[in-house]
């Protein structure tokens, strides 16, 4: 390697230090353009729904409150509710916060069971960090 490129080897390091080593993996420097994408692809934290077992539900109301309120087939209440039943709690969702509390929410708002005259309101759901 020549003096003259050891030298200019060395202002390119240098030069790319002071743009804060804004390089992509090539080592080429990135654009505004590429930095923002960088910053809108981070990932955001991810919660999970959880419904939680009581005895005041059927697994008709699960059944139901699943097809309505997450869009999934009778089989997959069916499922959810077996899973609610026997372990005592179910992940519904796993998404961001923000739509994690709006299930949350809609579950609590879905009403009483109208199959169980006891029943005095929702089932009850939280929504956790995924660890």
């Amino acid at each position: 390697m020549s003096e003259d490129q050891a030298v200019l080897d060395e202002m390119v390091t240098v030069r790319d230090y002071e743009t804060d080593n804004r390089v992509d993996h090539r080592g080429r420097n990135k654009n505004k353009r590429d930095q923002q994408r960088d910053h809108r692809a981070k990932q955001q934290p991810r919660y999970n729904v959880i419904l939680w077992d009581d005895p005041d539900h059927s697994y008709e109301y699960v059944i139901a409150m699943v097809k309505e309120l997450f869009r999934k087939p009778i089989e997959m209440g069916f499922q959810v509710a077996k899973e609610v039943d026997t372990t005592g709690r179910a992940i519904l969702l796993t998404t961001t916060r923000e739509h994690a509390e709006l299930k949350r929410d809609q579950i609590h708002a879905f009403g009483k069971d109208q199959y169980i005259e006891r029943c005095k309101g929702s089932m009850s759901a939280t929504i956790e960090p995924v660890e």
